[in-house]
């Protein structure tokens, strides 16, 4: 199944502490790949139970798919991802 990749605004704000060439990288990354296959990685627990997890080398994607759409919350380095709230 196909979903929609829809991005939150503050996924902007996050691509632009990560390397331009990285950014690139990890957007076609989500669009080739995450709208593929959403449901088939990881669900997080904790604090961010019921979110999913994608990883890209040393970047992680947190998104959650609702009904179509696979909602990307945040972008970022794997040590700093999980410290913000979303």
């Amino acid at each position: 199944m196909a979903y929609n990749i829809v991005y939150k605004k503050s996924v902007q704000r996050d691509l632009k502490k990560v390397p331009k060439a990285e950014a690139d990288r990890i957007l076609n990354h989500i669009e080739q790949e995450l709208s593929k296959n959403a449901d088939a990685y990881p669900v997080l627990k904790g604090r961010f139970a019921g979110l999913r997890k994608y990883r890209i080398n040393d970047y992680r994607v947190i998104y959650a798919i609702v009904g179509n759409d696979c909602l990307v919350l945040r972008v970022g380095y794997r040590k700093e991802v999980y410290k913000r709230e979303i």
